[in-house]
């Protein structure tokens, strides 16, 4: 937490899941949040899951990060050895459905297609964007994988859920009102 202090200063927006429309209304396209609570991890193959035969775990109020986190086994735990963000448009056939679904904040990188655009400002929702290469600093984040859902896909398109603790810095890249760092 000192290093995103010592970048961003007092400037950040620490979120609680599940997150609510209150907590939405609030952030601008731009602003800098960390996460706590649960994120779940999604990839192409969970969000195709997802929308042919509905998500394992709930999704109202769900943040989402798009990651193929890197997983050790032993003896039966899982010890997460590393989380990064992963490309998100690879997610743009899916996600506007998973926004249905109640989903509130989306976690990746590289920015979304304007059909995702509008299922944030018909959701109430927001994309926000890790920093690729940040895996390591990540990971100090995730307090304890709680589960994990669809490890048949693999383990990095598996649905992994992570109980985190202050996760970020995250920048909000598309915020609710459609607003976008990419344009």
């Amino acid at each position: 937490m000192i290093f995103i202090k010592l970048i961003f200063g007092d400037y950040v927006i620490d979120l609680k899941t599940p997150i609510t429309d209150e907590d939405i209304n609030g952030l601008k396209a731009g602003d800098v949040i960390t996460i706590s609570g649960q994120i779940l991890t999604a990839r192409d193959q969970a969000h195709k899951r997802i929308v042919d035969e509905g998500s394992p775990q709930e999704l109202e109020g769900a943040a989402i990060f798009h990651a193929g986190p890197i997983i050790k086994e032993e003896d039966s735990r899982y010890e997460m050895v590393a989380v990064g963000p992963t490309t998100s448009m690879r997610m743009n056939p899916y996600e506007a459905q998973v926004l249905d679904m109640g989903a509130k904040i989306i976690i990746g990188k590289g920015g979304m297609d304007d059909n995702v655009r509008e299922a944030l400002k018909r959701n109430n929702a927001v994309y926000v964007v890790a920093t690729g290469g940040c895996a390591a600093l990540y990971v100090d984040r995730v307090k304890e994988i709680k589960g994990v859902d669809w490890l048949d896909l693999g383990m990095p398109e598996a649905m992994w859920d992570l109980d985190v603790d202050k996760f970020g810095p995250l920048i909000v890249a598309i915020d609710s009102n459609g607003k976008s760092l990419y344009d």
